[in-house]
């Protein structure tokens, strides 16, 4: 039987060991497929063959997959944090039925991540990929629309494997975050998160993590890299705005070079029991740093609008370089 589009799935396991696979724990409901990316070299060589010959080696391996962007939820957006900033044990809301992960950018130090063991394929062949880590994530939301998520990881080698059995991976239930359940705050960096609104003003946001994380080889025996390391991390938020007195306001902080804070807040249900800080299932991304750049006046449905490109960076009144926290009914993410 050939492969079928619809039998594809991608399915997650959390390494005890980086490095050491594990089996599959729950499914990724979302796209992608594994990419083998090991090296074939045709070295050159002056032996009398015009052709040349078909003598060949493989010096490195490598294997990716590229998780497509799908609507952003509240349970498995975490997995993305994980292994790409920083590894979290979630604090239970005071008696209530929420879970607090909180991801703090690297500053003075390097972070620790949790690799993972992805399964990949269809009905036809299943693959696997260790030691999986993300290097690039992007959230990206507009007026009308789900927040949508999509990532980049990069793993050891691929190997022939068979999928988890759907009973130990199962598919997970989700809540989709949206964008019009969302808030945007901007404030001065020395001031408090969230507490200006920029009220019906934002019409869309991108928000691009390369996470620094690279893979290094080494000579240690083997054709796969010998680890990751954490370098350092580049985050922009790109806002567009309503031409307005928020925008134009925003124009004059970037031409006079201040520091901001924003705060996005996602807002989703509610808990069976109210925690002593958060009632609903929440996201929130608390941004410092400085607007880089902003377009000239465009146009959308015949309407003014204004996008800026802000800069995420360590701000010493703000105290941090960027935070992320997902509260969630997850104890522990699967």
């Amino acid at each position: 039987m050939a492969g079928i589009k619809a039998l594809r799935k991608i399915q997650l396991g959390r390494e005890a060991t980086a490095g050491t696979a594990v089996a599959a724990t729950t499914r990724w409901r979302g796209l992608g497929t594994i990419l083998d990316e090991h090296v074939t070299e045709f070295p050159e060589e002056d032996v009398g063959i015009l052709s040349g010959t078909d003598r060949t080696y493989v010096p490195k391996e490598l294997v990716s997959i590229s998780m497509d962007s799908v609507p952003a939820t509240f349970e498995q957006l975490p997995h993305l944090f994980e292994a790409g900033i920083m590894t979290d044990t979630p604090a239970q809301d005071g008696s209530g039925s929420g879970y607090i992960y909180q991801y703090d950018v690297p500053t003075t130090a390097a972070a620790t991540i949790k690799t993972y063991t992805i399964e990949g394929g269809d009905n036809e062949q299943a693959e696997e990929m260790e030691y999986s880590f993300v290097k690039n994530i992007s959230l990206g939301g507009a007026g009308g629309e789900a927040w949508m998520m999509s990532a980049d990881w990069t793993g050891r080698q691929v190997t022939k494997t068979t999928f988890t059995a759907a009973g130990s991976a199962p598919l997970p239930t989700v809540e989709e975050m949206l964008f019009s359940k969302t808030y945007l705050y901007i404030d001065d960096a020395d001031g408090t998160a969230g507490t200006t609104t920029a009220a019906n003003t934002v019409l869309s946001a991108e928000l691009s993590i390369s996470t620094g994380w690279q893979e290094v080889f080494t000579a240690d025996g083997n054709t796969y890299f010998s680890f990751n390391k954490n370098t350092m991390p580049e985050i922009t938020l790109n806002v567009t705005f309503e031409h307005d007195s928020t925008s134009i306001a925003e124009k004059d902080n970037w031409i006079a070079q201040t520091a901001r804070l924003i705060q996005i807040k996602c807002i989703g249900s509610a808990f069976t029991t109210a925690g002593t800080d958060y009632s609903n299932k929440t996201f929130i991304a608390n941004l410092p740093g400085k607007w880089e750049s902003f377009e000239s006046i465009g146009e959308q449905d015949g309407n003014d609008i204004v996008s800026g490109t802000f800069r995420v960076r360590y701000n010493a009144d703000a105290g941090h370089a960027g935070q992320f926290l997902i509260v969630n009914d997850l104890s522990a993410l699967p």
